[in-house]
């Protein structure tokens, strides 16, 4: 359990760039260097994660530690990841409600975001390898990818994905393939009067959402927009601009974001409460689905229902990675960034700690480009 925490207590203090990135990073260490599980394994965790609601990206480490050391692992890995990330954001919030701003960081992201893409993409390369068998599973993350950009829901591709492969295993007809149809939907909370705030309403304002949340951390800033900038009126469209800045700039899950809302809300309490209160429902469903993973894959049908959400997922995955190639490559220098933590990384297997440092070193040389 020790170990556990040990782990990704350093994980969590080094992995930045977003969801992808940290499921890119988790996989790196723990997969193929540390081989605390299998490639496949792995893959059943990632598709099943995102299946359930949460943040997907510290529902892996809570899976992986529960799979390493029972529940105290899966307290242990959930905990030490998003606390290095929650230190820096009380912090960063300090300095905020004394400065009325963010230190600024944003050398520091320019280098190492571009280093985090070679990352990702030998995630997709050794994920991808295992969950394409075959043209319909190639077929199914292809469509998901296609289906991203064109705004479709993405609980409805990972389910339509699972559900399109189990069709198409038992039918003799391939058809049946084309025909399977996906449409996509949208949520949105009603915008009510503002209300007053207390500890007890952020716990439960934060409990709903962090039991409501399916994606990527970046979906959790509209479930905040919503609750509470629309609804509740406790902070203004800045405040909540200035949260997502220090999600962005801090290492762990976007979702620490939730630990400045709380500070500007109620101070340490506040922050605590909010954070606790967030990540509660992810620790109770990774704890009760954790068990039920081997069984899914031993059933041949519902085998084939994970087999699709699988590669579907990995197709979302690779359409948010070329979002984000974009976002991190808008230059000469960030390509060379990003060319050089490629050969660091394929060449020289260098861990992720050592390539984030890297990054943030040629972030801070890019002062002098």
């Amino acid at each position: 359990m020790l170990r556990v925490g040990g782990v990704f207590l350093r994980i969590g203090a080094t992995a930045f760039g977003g969801p992808a990135a940290h499921i890119a990073i988790i996989r790196h260490e723990l997969v193929e260097r540390r081989k605390w599980i299998s490639e496949q394994h792995f893959l059943d965790l990632l598709g099943a994660t995102n299946l359930i609601p949460g943040p997907n990206s510290s529902e892996m480490t809570m899976h992986i530690g529960y799979v390493r050391a029972g529940l105290g692992g899966l307290l242990a890995g959930g905990i030490a990841f998003v606390l290095p990330g929650m230190v820096i954001t009380l912090g960063l919030a300090w300095a905020y409600t004394r400065y009325g701003t963010t230190p600024a960081a944003e050398w520091l992201l320019y280098g190492i975001k571009p280093v985090i893409i070679p990352l990702i993409v030998l995630a997709l390369w050794s994920l991808g390898r295992k969950a394409i068998t075959g043209g319909l599973t190639a077929a199914v993350g292809i469509a998901a990818l296609a289906l991203y950009f064109l705004g479709v829901n993405f609980v409805i591709v990972l389910l339509g994905g699972g559900l399109t492969v189990t069709l198409a295993r038992r039918t003799i007809h391939a058809r049946a393939l084309a025909s399977f149809p996906l449409a996509g939907a949208g949520l949105a909370a009603p915008a009510t009067a503002g209300s007053s705030y207390s500890l007890l309403a952020l716990a439960w304002t934060f409990l709903k959402i962090g039991g409501l949340l399916y994606g990527s951390g970046y979906v959790l800033f509209a479930f905040m927009q919503a609750e509470l900038v629309e609804r509740h009126g406790w902070l203004s469209g800045q405040a909540l601009i200035d949260a997502i800045a220090v999600g962005q700039m801090t290492p762990g899950p976007l979702s620490t974001s939730a630990t400045f809302v709380g500070y500007l809300l109620g101070g340490v309490p506040g922050a605590v409460v909010a954070t606790a209160a967030f990540y509660l429902p992810a620790f109770v469903v990774v704890a009760l689905s954790n068990p039920l993973i081997p069984r899914i894959r031993a059933s041949k049908s519902v085998s084939s229902l994970l087999d699709g959400v699988n590669v579907a997922a990995l197709g979302l995955m690779a359409a948010v990675t070329w979002e984000l190639g974009r976002a991190a490559f808008v230059d000469v220098y960030a390509v060379l960034v990003g060319g050089l933590g490629a050969v660091l990384l394929w060449r020289y297997k260098v861990g992720s700690a050592v390539l984030v440092a890297f990054g943030a070193a040629m972030g801070l040389l890019s002062v002098f480009w």
